[in-house]
């Protein structure tokens, strides 16, 4: 490529980097193409989409030298359509009533348990380590999708743009721990896999819940969307008695 393709290119992109379709095409392309390596290790469970997404997006993102805020204006309509996402997960809910009741007192106890560990142990942890308040409030929901967790943090004096973060890392770690420690465990029901995942790791393990088994991706959406409202419901309680 001589220099006048090079600098027309460039010129090109300059142009094309003022769109928030470039950007909203290039997450969409970067997600394939991790879904597609994913696939090609039969999912294992270091091979995370998201991961190797987030990996396609940010050498982009290095090798043009584009801002965040540049890439967000495209980002933004996949950010948006979490809210949606999260509120169709009722759907999997009202279609599969008959199985949810028959393990309603389990998931009732398993819902309030796994919301009031995840909320207490990250605050113990964060006060241990002397962090500040607004710090321990960007971390307190981080075991809860996007935009739940980020109404809950402005609320109580977090930064939404660091829960953002803490959010999708708790949902990449969760993810990628999830099957060799349910089998270390020992743990072989797919409902029970699947809703412990859906508590700690919201979205992104709900995903791999549904990539290792149809029962498990049914009960981790199920405790991803119920966690959400306990967590809701427990944040303000656990606040007020610290």
């Amino acid at each position: 490529m001589d220099s006048f393709d090079v600098a027309e290119f460039l010129e090109l992109w300059v142009f094309l980097e003022a769109t928030p379709l470039l950007w909203l095409t290039i997450t969409v392309v970067a997600y394939a193409i991790g879904d597609s390596l994913s696939k090609a290790v039969n999912r294992h469970p270091l091979a995370n989409p998201v991961i190797l997404a987030a990996g396609v997006v940010a050498i982009v993102l290095v090798a043009t030298s584009t801002s965040y805020t540049t890439y967000f204006s495209g980002a933004q309509f996949v950010h948006f359509m979490l809210g949606p996402a999260t509120v169709s997960l009722a759907i999997p809910l009202v279609t599969n009533w008959p199985e949810v009741r028959r393990h309603a007192l389990a998931i009732v106890f398993a819902l309030f348990a796994g919301a009031a560990t995840a909320i207490s142990s990250v605050y113990v942890m964060a006060v241990l380590f002397g962090l500040d308040s607004t710090l321990i409030w960007s971390l307190v929901p981080k075991s809860v999708t996007t935009p739940i967790a980020m109404g809950i943090s402005v609320e109580f004096g977090g930064i939404a743009s660091l829960t953002a973060v803490f959010v999708i890392a708790t949902g990449i770690l969760g993810a990628v721990m999830v099957t060799p420690l349910m089998n270390v465990m020992r743990i072989k029901e797919p409902a029970a896999r699947g809703f412990a995942v859906g508590i700690a790791a919201h979205g992104i393990g709900t995903a791999r819940a549904f990539q290792v088994n149809p029962v498990a991706g049914l009960f981790a959406g199920i405790a991803m969307a119920l966690n959400g409202l306990v967590t809701a419901l427990l944040v303000p309680i656990i606040a007020g008695l610290v």
